[in-house]
């Protein structure tokens, strides 16, 4: 039987550790998830329902990487919590708009939450700073 994962327990755990194991997939590198039905997905990515409530999933993470205030994201993706699939896009699953399903997270995360791959992740986040960047400094 598969495990139904949410938002609602995922947010009571405290540390980025801890929300990413909760998530980790541990898929394989190539698997073919919408194969040659990408039309199906991309559709759905470019839909006014589904950019409502990307908005509202940014909003309530404060575009934190997991949802963990201090891990503030520049490109932000949103992973579906219980993994989506072609016939839930045909058939319009509840899972696809359902905020519970879904989460704030780095393209690295990402990929390590799909192929279990811990070493993809920047476990010691250290915070941005003014000037940080800066090349003579």
């Amino acid at each position: 039987m598969t495990m139904v994962r949410s938002y609602s327990e995922l947010s009571r755990l405290k540390t980025f550790e801890e929300r990413y194991k909760y998530l980790k997939l541990n898929g394989k590198v190539g698997d073919l998830k919408f194969s040659g039905n990408r039309y199906w997905n991309q559709r759905f990515y470019r839909s006014p329902e589904w950019k409502r409530v990307r908005n509202e999933v940014i909003i309530r993470d404060h575009a934190c990487d997991l949802g963990i205030d201090g891990r503030e994201l520049s490109k932000i993706y949103i992973h579906h919590i219980n993994p989506i699939s072609l016939e839930d896009l045909k058939r319009g699953s509840s899972l696809l708009f359902d905020p519970d399903n879904l989460i704030c997270v780095s393209h690295m995360t990402h990929e390590a939450i799909h192929y279990g791959d811990e070493s993809l992740l920047f476990i010691k986040y250290t915070p941005r700073k003014p000037g940080d960047t800066c090349p003579w400094k």
